[in-house]
């Protein structure tokens, strides 16, 4: 039996438009990085793009290599009209549980952006919000503001990852960027939990339970 791969799926206006005819113009694209992490913080992107309708060469960041990731994020910011990136560290992810940090992150950098939004259109982040959302699944694939947003946040998570294995050598955070890789996890069994990673996490709650026992 002979299956017929699906068409690729590119970003376009379609989602902004929605907003466009509405009268809402200035939209940010918002998305994240690093929710499934279990070390260091969840990193959130917003994004407003000029209205121009025209083609642009983003894409979902985790369709791209970490060069065109690079190039693509310079672009986003040469072009955007405005853009933020904000942090939620372990210590809120404990107090908020990941969900919860991750719209506080997305808040922050929506109140960072200057001039604000009109609207959103978020990577099915369904934020609490007077404005006008859209928040489909697989925005980042569908929308360029999204897209946008998902480069940013993306390489800038990756670029603090790294600065991290260097302030916490052994743990390998600039190569799994804090994922449950197989040298992450043989380092946590080596090492014991970091300062930055995130407690309430099921793989680390379960070591430090360990720990407790054995001490």
């Amino acid at each position: 039996m002979t299956h017929c791969a699906l068409p690729a799926v590119t970003p376009d206006w379609s989602l902004e438009r929605q907003h466009w005819v509405r009268g809402y113009f200035r939209v940010a694209g918002v998305d994240e990085a690093g929710r499934g992490a279990w070390a260091g913080p969840v990193t959130v992107a917003a994004v407003i793009l000029p209205n121009t309708g025209a083609e642009l060469p983003f894409a979902d960041s985790k369709t791209l290599t970490a060069r065109q990731r690079e190039m693509l994020a310079e672009e986003v910011r040469r072009v955007a009209v405005a853009w933020a990136v904000e942090y939620a560290w372990p210590d809120e992810i404990e107090r908020l549980n990941i969900l919860g940090a991750t719209h506080a992150a997305a808040a922050r950098a929506l109140a960072a952006l200057d001039p604000e939004p009109q609207a959103l259109v978020t990577d099915y982040l369904r934020l609490r919000t007077p404005l006008p959302i859209l928040a489909p699944p697989r925005a980042d694939a569908l929308s360029y503001s999204v897209a946008a947003a998902s480069l940013l946040a993306k390489t800038e998570r990756d670029a603090l990852m790294t600065r991290l294995d260097a302030q916490y050598p052994g743990y390998g955070f600039a190569a799994h960027k804090g994922y449950g890789a197989p040298q992450h996890r043989a380092a946590l069994d080596e090492l014991g939990v970091s300062a930055v990673h995130r407690r309430s996490f099921r793989p680390i709650a379960q070591r430090l339970q360990a720990r407790l026992l054995d001490g």
